[in-house]
């Protein structure tokens, strides 16, 4: 058989033609960015979209931190309707432009992590430890229940999905990283499988999925349980949009971000089941260990590319034996 998946990878919204040559000598067919405020005009998009294409390459993703992870959206803010406002106006650029898909996480802080670790070869990489950051303090000057979370989510997806269905973007929702009940006040909004499901019911459009992030997934053990299962649950209801390809030593509360092939789960399983249910989306290396000096740009994403390349290859030996 032949496996439909697309590797992709990140590169700068300007100034990246060596990063888009770099991805074509890696064969990778897709590429994503994240764009700066002012960069969320149709004009900006319409000639990032054009480079890339020009470059042989498919601009599959554009995302924006400032409404993606805005506290005002999630918290319910002074601000909000503006920063909502802004989310829309963007969505419709993208689809003015032809760029199918956007991201968001409900992280009013963005990503947490505890003070760095090193893993194989003393390479660099994220560390977390949850009993460290249980003892953080308020990031908002109080707790939040997880009802206002929730009220705040809907309030969104009531506002985004006629606009998205209209532009024909799709948006993916990550989920928290490290998906736990809180973290500085701050319930988690998709901290485990049960809360995917209860986020795609609000929002009722097939336009609304999920980044499958595997990290996230393998983060959470138990209350994310099987990531085999959850590739197969989510895929049969056509909401798995993105894939991030990411490898951990363990699962909460203490873990590190560690190579693909050094983690507590086996990618090839991972790999094989995407490949299996017939996913045709995206798959990109997530974080990564940082290689040591001129190394560290380009390392990371090559090595895991070529693994990836040849976990794939392994799979579709198999299925089509």
């Amino acid at each position: 058989m032949t496996c439909k998946i697309k590797f992709s990878m990140a590169v700068r919204p300007e100034d990246n033609d060596e990063e888009l040559r770099f991805a074509r000598q890696l064969d990778v067919p897709c590429v994503y960015t994240w764009v700066r405020p002012e960069q969320r005009t149709y004009d900006f998009l319409a000639r990032l979209r054009e480079s890339v294409e020009a470059a042989g390459l498919m601009l599959y993703m554009v995302g924006s931190m400032d409404v993606g992870k805005s506290d005002k959206i999630h918290l319910g803010l002074p601000g909000r309707d503006e920063k909502i406002d802004q989310f829309q106006a963007f969505v419709r650029h993208l689809g003015r432009v032809g760029i199918p898909y956007t991201t968001f996480t409900w992280e009013p802080d963005q990503v947490w992590s505890s003070p760095s670790s090193v893993t194989r070869g003393d390479a660099v990489t994220r560390h977390v430890d949850l009993n460290e950051m249980k003892r953080r303090p308020f990031t908002h000057a109080r707790a939040y229940s997880p009802e206002e979370i929730w009220a705040n989510f809907e309030y969104f997806v009531r506002r985004m999905m006629p606009v998205c269905e209209a532009a024909e973007v799709r948006l993916a929702l990550h989920p928290n990283d490290p998906p736990t009940d809180e973290l500085g006040g701050i319930p988690c909004l998709i901290q485990n499988r049960e809360s995917y499901d209860r986020a795609f019911a609000i929002a009722n459009s097939p336009y609304l999925g999920m980044e499958f992030c595997v990290g996230c997934w393998l983060e959470g053990g138990q209350a994310f349980g099987n990531v085999l299962d959850g590739i197969r649950h989510f895929h049969e209801m056509g909401k798995i949009f993105i894939v991030h390809f990411r490898n951990i030593t363990a699962p909460l509360p203490v873990f590190d971000e560690t190579f693909l092939d050094n983690g507590y789960m086996d990618m090839y399983q991972v790999m094989k089941t995407f490949c299996e249910v017939g996913y045709a989306g995206t798959m990109t290396l997530d974080h990564t260990p940082k290689f040591v000096g001129d190394f560290a740009k380009g390392g990371g994403p090559a090595y895991a590319i070529g693994y990836m390349r040849a976990l794939k290859e392994r799979a579709e030996a198999e299925l089509g034996g």
